[in-house]
């Protein structure tokens, strides 16, 4: 008996569409997180399909644009970032919790450059990047007001002072990659400049969240289709 799904003739086994779809899904998924992982998020969707062996509209049948693709591939970031968040928060001591969260944020910006675009900059139209980035600054906040209640950390940081200097800090990981020890360093100096007590006030005045949202935007990759 036909099993309904555009089965062949002479018995020989078919696979049905939806098995194939499924099957296609994944290796564009697998392809573009490769790719991201070698080059960041603005490598070529041609290149992705290429890499799965599909052609591009089969890409674009699954992932109509960049946003989908990446939203996609690094759903599963979130999770492991309020994972770290929660372990932190945990911590009584919490300018430890505070150095142990940022310290797995950048790990993950070591490994990965897509990662690295995705936590240190502002890409429109991604509800997942959307998601991660408002449960990392819940964490931050809540850390920093907890180190400032603690006298751990200068009471005259804000928390998008913070968040700005990760980002920024955080864009030049995967280049440090490579140098043992480097990105360590850097943001053991950045957190050191946070520690309390605080030796001159800081000048000027912390951004205000749309601003921070504009310099994270401007850090970002130009991210065609």
């Amino acid at each position: 008996m036909s099993s309904g799904n555009g089965g062949g003739t002479g018995g020989g086994r078919t696979v049905s569409p939806r098995r194939d779809a499924v099957r296609n899904r994944d290796a564009l998924l697998a392809a573009a997180r490769g790719l991201f992982a070698e080059r960041g998020l603005d490598v070529p969707f041609d290149d992705v399909a290429r890499r799965a062996g599909l052609g591009s509209a089969t890409l674009y049948r699954h992932f109509p644009n960049r946003a989908a693709l990446v939203g996609a591939v690094y759903g599963d970031l979130l999770d492991a970032t309020a994972r770290a968040g929660r372990r932190a928060l945990d911590e009584s001591d919490a300018w430890a919790g505070l150095g142990a969260y940022v310290t797995a944020v950048y790990a993950e910006l070591a490994a990965d450059p897509g990662a690295n675009d995705l936590m240190t900059t502002a890409i429109p139209g991604i509800t997942a990047l959307d998601a991660l980035h408002e449960e990392h600054r819940r964490t931050v906040a809540r850390l920093v007001a907890r180190a400032q209640e603690q006298g751990a950390m200068r009471g005259d940081v804000a928390v998008e002072d913070l968040l700005l200097a990760l980002a920024a800090v955080g864009r030049t990981v995967p280049a440090l990659a490579a140098l043992d020890g480097a990105w360590q360093r850097q943001l053991a100096l950045l957190l050191d400049g946070l520690r309390a007590p605080a030796p001159v006030p800081l000048p000027g005045r912390a951004p205000t969240g749309d601003e921070l949202a504009d310099v994270l935007h401007a850090l970002g990759p130009r991210l065609g289709r």
